[in-house]
């Protein structure tokens, strides 16, 4: 069960992503979309809440999920950043490969999830996915090294929130609650951030391109919500793993929406799959 929450959750991260890619102002549809999914997110969870789910049974998982919201903001804002500079295939690739990379031994750690051989060899397979999908070689102009910044920075942010919402979860946070205030304090920081210009154009985009902006939401929080459930159902390192076989979806998707994806991303994003489920594979 757990499996199939995290695949549907890697289709419906890279549709959203790849809907995403194709905006103009990422920016500011990115904020627009996520005060959608925000509300999503509010309304299962006062749902469960009504149904009897204490949203938050100790301070220190709502303290957990105050940072992961923090951290949620720079993720959205750093993927923004990356999708605005570079292809979807590589950055997709490294900001979700490397966020492997990272959780996994903090998973270990902290949250005791187990060392193996396959997951020791997984994890080389990934960091050699990620060196392939962030070769130089061919046409620069689509992962210039600024995009590879930002798609770094954006698995750093990745990697983060991960960790704060199992701990979270951890320490007796509902998922959808707190997913739901995680995500209303990116969106309220990056309200802050746009400034009063940026927000009007926020309202714009709402008035004026509400259907496309509310399916972007719709699948931005589902995902996240269908992540949340199996989060709390497994392992932190486990569950990003497995999910970020997602990077074959999105190399698909970059094809639909009129990328070409050289062949050497191609294969790092392959074997950042292969890794995935290799260090995914149960002890």
């Amino acid at each position: 069960m757990i499996i199939a929450l995290v695949l549907l959750s890697a289709l419906l991260h890279a549709t959203w992503n790849a809907l995403l890619r194709v905006e103009s102002d990422k920016d500011r549809v990115l904020v627009a979309a996520v005060s959608v999914a925000t509300l999503l997110a509010a309304a299962v969870a006062g749902v469960r809440w009504a149904l009897g789910a204490l949203p938050f049974a100790t301070t220190l998982s709502f303290a957990w999920t105050l940072a992961a919201g923090v951290l949620e903001w720079l993720y959205f804002a750093s993927l923004a950043k990356a999708l605005d500079r570079g292809a979807l295939g590589p950055v997709y690739t490294i900001s979700r490969g490397g966020a492997i990379l990272l959780v996994w031994p903090i998973s270990i750690a902290y949250f005791a999830e187990p060392l193996t051989i396959p997951s020791a060899i997984g994890s080389a397979v990934v960091f050699a996915g990620l060196a392939l999908a962030s070769s130089r070689t061919g046409d620069v102009r689509k992962t210039s090294g600024n995009a590879l910044a930002w798609a770094i920075a954006c698995a750093v942010s990745i990697a983060g929130y991960h960790l704060a919402y199992k701990a979270a979860l951890r320490e007796g946070g509902s998922a959808s609650a707190v997913f739901a205030v995680a995500l209303a304090v990116a969106s309220l920081i990056n309200l802050i951030r746009l400034g009063g210009e940026g927000r009007a154009v926020v309202a714009t985009l709402l008035r004026t391109r509400l259907p496309r902006i509310v399916v972007m939401g719709m699948i931005c929080g589902g995902s996240f919500l269908i992540l949340m459930e199996a989060l709390a159902a497994g392992g932190a390192g486990y569950v990003l793993t497995l999910r970020n076989t997602s990077v074959l979806f999105a190399t698909g998707l970059a094809f639909a929406i009129g990328e070409r994806p050289r062949r050497v991303e191609i294969a790092g994003a392959v074997a950042v799959a292969a890794g995935a489920v290799l260090m995914a594979w149960p002890p």
